[in-house]
């Protein structure tokens, strides 16, 4: 990756210039390379002269200035200039050489251009979804769902080993199941969806026969969960490693082996005839209340009998991504990690609230907008490429209509036609070049690279490879709205490209050349897309 090739040059630049005495030791900060708004300005610039300025008393330009003249004795290979500019900036731009090697680099690599070592096979946890069993998946947990699913995704592309967990709440002596058995044993609400009038109809005799509400619930939950997990599995082509269930760590003693160590660490106090948690004591911002005055669980209960079984399970990273009305949550949770003293990171992320815009929707009185019903309405591709288009701690707009377009003005399938653009260039080509592109030297040819020097081949070229720090930056910030515009950004690259340089051209040295470039943006677009876990397709 080339911003690691630049930081480790950098680096090694300045540690020879102090062993040359020509700056003095200092410490060094995390060098910033980031890509300059103005291509004036370089492909890459670095402020390290600035940040370090005020430890080694110089000026930053000066800095700046010596900094540069080290990188130029070392590498003349991946720039073709290298300039100093106010206030200090050090602006590296690339060479056409360096540019035209990473095409063949990506072509070489192929599905594995944009690994990367960083996770060190390291354990992570991603739960995600975790809808309550007492009806079907809304707009709202779309949202989660697509999000959670590239993010692991993303953490595997890195070098972590991510499992993908789904926690069902699904506890007999809740008050949700029990309010789902009261419904169910016609105690209960007064108003039910179509879907859940059918499935208390087909369970019906088998719920006539439970002890209690609890059970009655449990029963329907279940059947309810069966549903979603084939939903979940089939129509939004997610699996999960694990599905734990709440009940289950009831029926195992895990709940109440918790609240004994927590008794026994006295870490629960009584108040009003209840039981509170310590939590304030570990950070959090208030108590909680952990054993209601009924005598009956909290949530929060089952809930760090839950953490400290995932603690147990020595992951490295933990990942929450939660709805929009479990924010009060994010502080209880951090106070359980230290209570544990749980090593690892704890990193909880809230998935804010979704509207729709536009679209004909079929909604009764009570009843919610199911994901299922998007699905149907706008493809499953749109429908990821859309939720992951926004920051996830954003509110967001769902544009049906948008989504629903073919058309240039419809992102996903701005990307996907470039792709299948790509794909109908490609079957128009002789056996003969096809081999020569897949096997190279191996097959007694290769294309000549070097004949690629049109502004817009190395403008693709330098997006193509801005892939794997698409890639590490996402997976250390989990800012996931990166892949869809960074896909969008190179679909424009590439029509842009196809405009102004004839692929199929008359010069068959060049035609092999431009072929090569397309074929490795075929690559990175499927490499990008198959992180969402959206199609690219060969035809539109």
């Amino acid at each position: 990756m080339i911003r690691q090739e630049i930081d480790k040059l950098i680096e090694k630049s300045i540690k020879e210039l102090q062993r040359a005495k020509k700056l003095p030791k200092f410490d060094l900060p995390e060098i910033q390379i980031e890509h300059p708004e103005e291509k004036t300005h370089g492909d890459y610039a670095t402020n390290i002269a600035m940040a370090v300025a005020k430890q080694i008393k110089k000026g930053p330009m000066e800095i700046a200035e010596i900094i540069e003249s080290r990188i130029k004795n070392y590498e003349s290979r991946i720039f073709k200039k290298i300039e100093v500019v106010e206030p200090g900036f050090i602006n590296l731009f690339l060479s056409e050489e360096y540019l035209q090697k990473q095409v063949a680099e990506i072509m070489r690599r192929k599905e594995k251009f944009g690994d990367l070592k960083i996770g060190k096979n390291q354990k992570i946890q991603v739960e995600f979804i975790s809808a309550n069993p007492t009806g079907f998946l809304h707009i709202g947990h779309g949202r989660g769902a697509f999000f959670g699913d590239t993010l692991a995704n993303v953490l595997d592309k890195v070098g972590y080993k991510a499992t993908r967990e789904y926690y069902i709440n699904d506890a007999k002596n809740s008050s949700q199941i029990k309010e789902l058995g009261k419904t169910s044993l016609g105690k209960g609400m007064t108003y039910l969806t179509e879907y859940l009038k059918e499935k208390i109809k087909i369970s019906k005799s088998k719920i006539q026969k439970c002890k209690n509400e609890g059970e009655a619930g449990y029963l329907l939950a279940r059947e309810i969960q069966k549903d979603i997990k084939d939903f979940i599995e089939k129509k939004l082509k997610i699996k999960f490693n694990n599905w734990v269930s709440e009940e289950d760590l009831y029926q195992k003693n895990k709940v109440e082996k918790i609240y004994n160590w927590l008794k026994k660490e006295n870490l629960i106090y009584k108040k009003e005839k209840a039981e509170w948690l310590k939590t304030s004591k570990f950070g959090d911002k208030q108590d909680w209340v952990i054993i209601r005055e009924t005598g009956e669980p909290t949530y929060l209960l089952s809930d760090i009998a839950y953490h400290k079984d995932k603690f147990d399970r020595k992951f490295s990273k933990i990942i929450n991504i939660l709805g929009a009305d479990h924010q009060g949550h994010v502080g209880k949770i951090k106070a359980v990690a230290k209570m544990f003293d749980y090593r690892g990171d704890l990193d909880i992320l809230i998935s804010q609230v979704v509207r729709l815009k536009g679209g004909k929707i079929s909604k009764r009185k009570g009843e919610i907008i199911t994901l299922e019903w998007l699905i149907d309405e706008v493809g499953l591709d749109a429908a990821r490429f859309i939720y992951l288009m926004k920051s996830l701690d954003t509110q967001m707009e769902f544009n049906v209509e948008l989504a629903k377009e073919r058309s240039a003005k419809s992102p996903v399938y701005y990307v996907q036609y470039a792709h299948a653009r790509i794909c109908s260039i490609l079957r128009k080509i002789p056996n003969k070049i096809q081999r020569c592109l897949s096997g190279g030297r191996r097959v007694g040819c290769s294309p000549n690279l070097k004949l690629l020097k049109h502004p817009s081949e190395t403008a693709l070229i330098k997006e193509l490879i801005k892939f794997p720090e698409i890639i590490e930056d996402t997976a250390k910030d989990y800012q996931v709205q990166r892949l869809p515009q960074y896909a969008v950004d190179l679909a424009a690259s590439f029509h842009q490209f196809y405009r102004d340089c004839k692929v199929l051209t008359k010069e068959k040295n060049l035609r092999v050349a431009r072929l090569g470039l397309i074929l490795a943006t075929q690559t990175v677009f499927k490499n990008t897309l198959g992180l969402m876990g959206v199609s690219a397709p060969e035809k539109m």
